[in-house]
């Protein structure tokens, strides 16, 4: 492939790797494995063919096929065991668009640039959110879960709250406290060391990041309760059984719900009465050019789907800089080498928003992760009207689950896509624009990440701050757990040995 090309009217790629090359610590990404006992058993799990809905008498569209997978479950149990090697497996066997049943539904996946493209460009009217199937009920009229007029206008408002000053606040706010956080993962004292359960830790660290540049307060003691309430519901949407039954999924994040709805509330009035730095105010205060604000229910809402959406997916995406840079110890010593000349030049200040941006290797080991771990693999729509995706038609009313995680391994895109190579971001490569939907881990069009840029910022400083503090290297033969529910999280937790450096 030349960098540059378009992918337009290309087959669907049938390998992932060519015949000879050795398997990278990605391949399992790609290619679906069979060394386990429970990869052979989903394997011999036999093929149900379904047809999503015959076309129109005089439609030129055909009609989308799939597989069935389980009753009721579909292949859920496949996505949550091998994630995106399931959507890359069903794209080679089945083209862009087939059939998705799950939970007792039929839904329809869209892979590849084009098919995507469709959706989320050409036809995008034709289709709404279709998060509330997920997310809804616990986190319902997030930004997120609205729609057309409606989205545009909260959105319009929710942007003064993520202005470039706003965020040079936040910037200044939050790097002490990741700094500290970070210096207490291992014992003071030379070539100190201690194994850490990366994943769970930087989740805390998070959570302090959300209580100081979110909401403005120490979390303190209900740190524990928060945590557990995001938790319960961002893994609800991905429950079995949908209904509040003792002991379930569904059921624990009803209660998270308004674990969260109280806490915030509570804080509403003092944070009516007085401005300050954080975003909590920044929504409390925000008002479009045209005069619009938001009532103490949306400011609710909005707080709990940003703090999510911050918690978790940083979260992710710190774990996979970190385990990619300790699989990598080359990149690691190039972003630890700028990072340290950064703080000679500014005698160790919080860097400045253009100085985080010019941390070259950092910003291409950052976006080379985000390509290989993207903390939401898809995105969510509905049809709200008949109509097609690449031919295929579509009726009024079905879910469309979006796997963009396909293109970020696709060869047709990507050099050698399972291999760990951030120069293919560089200027001399610019791999990205293979396709304008090439590469996108913040999604695309209206419903764009709206906080893509503070969360960059955000891994940023954690990865920083990491560097400066630890070494670690992650043995050649570890390959981490990845599972799959509504996020990305490794099954393990991520231990890594983290050795102090000397000064």
């Amino acid at each position: 492939m030349v960098a540059g090309d378009r992918a337009v009217g290309r087959k669907p790629s049938l390998r992932g790797r060519s015949d000879g090359e050795a398997a990278s610590e990605n391949i399992a990404l790609i290619d679906i494995p069979r060394d386990h006992l429970l990869d052979r058993a989903l394997h011999r799990l036999p093929e149900r063919r379904r047809i999503l809905a015959t076309p129109p008498q005089g439609s030129e569209t055909t009609a989308v096929h799939g597989d069935a997978g389980l009753p009721y479950l579909g292949r859920v149990l496949q996505y949550m065991r091998w994630g995106p090697a399931e959507m890359v497996g069903r794209y080679r066997k089945y083209g862009p668009v087939t059939v998705n049943t799950s939970l007792g539904i039929d839904r329809v996946l869209v892979a590849g640039p084009e098919a995507l493209d469709e959706v989320l460009g050409r036809r995008r009217r034709d289709f709404g959110q279709g998060w509330d199937y997920f997310i809804g009920p616990f986190f319902r009229r997030g930004l997120l879960l609205l729609e057309f007029e409606e989205h545009k206008f909260h959105r319009r408002i929710m942007q003064q709250a993520f202005t470039r000053e706003r965020l040079e606040a936040h910037l200044a706010a939050l790097t002490p406290v990741v700094r500290a956080g970070i210096e207490r993962w291992v014992p003071q004292g030379g070539n100190a060391e201690r194994t850490v359960q990366l994943y769970p830790t930087i989740k805390e660290l998070t959570l302090d990041i959300a209580g100081e540049t979110f909401m403005g307060v120490d979390v303190g003691p209900q740190r524990r309760q928060l945590i557990d309430a995001f938790i319960d519901c961002t893994h609800a949407g991905l429950a079995i059984v949908r209904h509040p039954v003792p002991g379930g999924k569904w059921r624990s994040g009803l209660r998270g719900r308004k674990v969260l709805e109280q806490y915030f509330t509570a804080m509403l009035p003092e944070k009516r009465r007085s401005e300050s730095p954080d975003f909590f105010s920044g929504l409390c205060h925000a008002r479009s050019e045209d005069g619009g604000v938001f009532g103490d229910a949306d400011v609710v809402n909005h707080m709990i789907f940003l703090i999510m959406a911050a918690h978790d997916t940083t979260t992710t995406t710190a774990t996979a800089v970190a385990y990619y840079l300790g699989k990598h110890p080359e990149w690691q010593e190039r972003v630890r080498a700028e990072v340290l000349a950064l703080d000679a030049e500014i005698d160790g200040a919080a860097p400045a928003i253009d100085q985080l941006e010019g941390l070259r290797d950092l910003g291409l080991g950052l976006k080379e992760s985000l390509r290989l771990m993207p903390p939401v693999p898809g995105l969510s729509r509905r049809a709200v009207r008949d109509t097609e995706i690449a031919g295929h038609y579509i009726p009024a009313g079905t879910p469309i689950d979006l796997a963009y995680q396909v293109n970020h391994l696709l060869p047709e895109l990507w050099t050698r896509p399972e291999l760990f190579d951030p120069e293919r971001f560089g200027e001399a490569r610019r791999e990205d624009k293979s396709h304008r939907l090439a590469w996108l881990p913040f999604g695309a069009g209206a419903h764009k990440c709206i906080g893509m840029h503070f969360g960059t910022f955000e891994v940023k400083t954690v990865i920083a701050a990491l560097v400066r503090a630890y070494a670690w290297q992650i043995p050649e033969t570890y390959r981490m757990p990845w599972g799959f529910n509504a996020i990305p999280a490794p099954r393990d937790g991520a231990p890594m040995v983290l050795r102090r450096r000397s000064a």
